[in-house]
């Protein structure tokens, strides 16, 4: 998708402050620091629309981009970030699983993780919760620049296999970097819009 026009629509904590347009959603959801706005940046062709902080744990809202006027990405609160009170932890897992389990425009959840490392427990636990409830899942795999390229198979078959993945959800290897997996990565959403 060629992207010209994107809106930061509106930063939510409760339903009823959502958008009503209907249009699809793909909630993005990653452990904090994993390049979720690196990777909206990337997708959407702009430096700075998602903010990119050194401090984990900035997304603190439901934060809904409209992408030229046919779909929102949907940035959730980043997971397993320790300086983050339990009391506002639980609140944001209230939030977003809230959102996930409820809302009917959501399509899918692309899911980001490291490809440099194992997915954490939390990856595993995200990716267990959205099999649970049956939500369709694209796996991102990104910061693909930082390791070399042959090593890339490999590095998705640990994902592949302490995920559990389904067969049916796609991995794409991606850099916010170089843009590497982008068509790919809109291909994928488009096909559930």
């Amino acid at each position: 998708m060629k992207v010209h026009n994107v809106e930061m629509v509106i930063s939510a904590v409760k339903p009823e402050q959502y958008p009503i347009d209907g249009l699809p959603e793909f909630a993005l959801a990653g452990r904090s620091n994993v390049g979720k706005s690196s990777f909206i940046n990337r997708m959407i062709g702009r430096k700075s629309m998602a903010r990119i902080s050194s401090k984990p744990g900035k997304t603190q809202t439901l934060n809904f981009y409209k992408i030229e006027e046919q779909l929102f990405f949907v940035d959730v609160p980043g997971y397993g970030y320790a300086k983050v009170s339990k009391t506002d932890r639980e609140a944001w897992g209230k939030m977003i699983e809230r959102y996930i389990t409820a809302r009917k425009e959501l399509r899918a959840v692309v899911l980001i993780i490291d490809l440099r490392h194992p997915p954490t427990n939390d990856d595993c636990m995200m990716y267990d919760f959205l099999k649970y409830y049956n939500i369709p899942t694209i796996i991102i795999a990104t910061k693909a620049d930082k390791i070399p390229k042959g090593k890339w198979d490999k590095h998705k078959k640990v994902v592949k296999e302490t995920l559990n993945m389904d067969k049916s959800d796609p991995i794409i290897v991606f850099s916010s970097e170089s843009g590497m997996g982008m068509e790919q990565a809109w291909d994928e959403i488009e096909k559930r819009m």
